[in-house]
């Protein structure tokens, strides 16, 4: 396998290095990094760019690892016992596969995103390794064993909000995406508005780089903030000079709403831009 980015997604050499070899050791990638910064779009990326199918698994604070595997939909099996129903008498009718059974009986090698994996209990990782581990399950109700065709490429994405057992880390590549310098972020902004005029693009950039410098910001503002916030300033055809003359030092962003997105942020920059407007006097 050679993933070497898309047209859409610009990946740097050691995202690039990190994907292959993660994928020549077939073990899942582990990726963190601030929110915005493409972790989630990358295993949908990979996925396009090998031409082979995603299954994805999102996380919220209430999954459990079982889900991923499949539930047994007791309460639909009772109604249809009300009702008499025929079906009632063979219970694989009531199991409901989850994403990983899917992803374990695709036909060619799919792509499993398990998406904000730290938003799940301490637990819910830990749970995984076994089922990782052999890419094979037993559904117990049926009394059947569900083995993987194919060992897919798996992409698990954290946000950093918990840590992960040690046990589980042992068993992944890792990598960080470390948010994008300059260079990067405006190779990214090129794929998103390929017409931008170079001067508005120079000096949103440079706002952008100013806001998330700003001492005692709560939220930097993230890559697909930025992203945003340019089509914002594309629609209401905003001149560069209008970014220009706010500086972070003076007054708000033009459009901040989609740059500050807590009222804390915004209350700083309003102390920045009273206390310059004092200091001119």
């Amino acid at each position: 396998m050679d993933f070497v980015g898309t047209e859409r997604y610009v990946a740097t050499d050691a995202l690039k290095m990190a994907v292959n070899a993660a994928a020549t050791l077939s073990r899942p990638l582990l990726i963190k990094g601030e929110p915005g910064t493409g972790k989630t779009m990358l295993a949908e990326e990979v996925a396009a760019a090998l031409g082979k199918p995603l299954f994805a698994w999102h996380v919220k604070s209430t999954t459990k690892a079982a889900q991923g595997l499949y539930e047994y939909d007791a309460v639909a099996r009772l109604r249809d016992s009300q009702l008499g129903e025929a079906r009632v008498h063979d219970i694989a009718n009531y199991i409901v596969p989850g994403p990983l059974w899917s992803c374990f009986t695709c036909d060619e090698q799919p792509v499993l995103l398990i998406d904000e994996i730290d938003k799940a209990d301490v637990e819910f990782p830990n749970d995984l390794l076994r089922e990782l581990d052999r890419m094979a399950f037993d559904v117990y109700e049926t009394r059947q064993t569900i083995e993987a065709r194919h060992r897919p490429i798996i992409i698990i994405t954290s946000n950093n909000e918990k840590e992960l057992p040690d046990a589980f880390l042992r068993r992944c590549f890792f990598h960080y995406i470390a948010f994008p310098d300059r260079e990067t972020m405006q190779a990214i902004v090129d794929v998103h508005f390929p017409g931008l005029k170079q001067r508005l693009l120079s000096d949103a950039l440079d706002l952008f780089f100013d806001v998330r410098e700003v001492p005692g910001i709560k939220k930097k503002p993230s890559t697909s903030e930025l992203i945003d916030w340019l089509k914002l300033l594309v629609a209401e055809d905003m001149p560069a000079e209008a970014l220009h003359a706010a500086d972070t030092a003076n007054s708000l962003p033009p459009l901040h709403g989609a740059l500050l997105k807590n009222e804390q942020d915004v209350h700083l920059f309003e102390r920045l831009a009273f206390m310059a407007r004092r200091g001119r006097r």
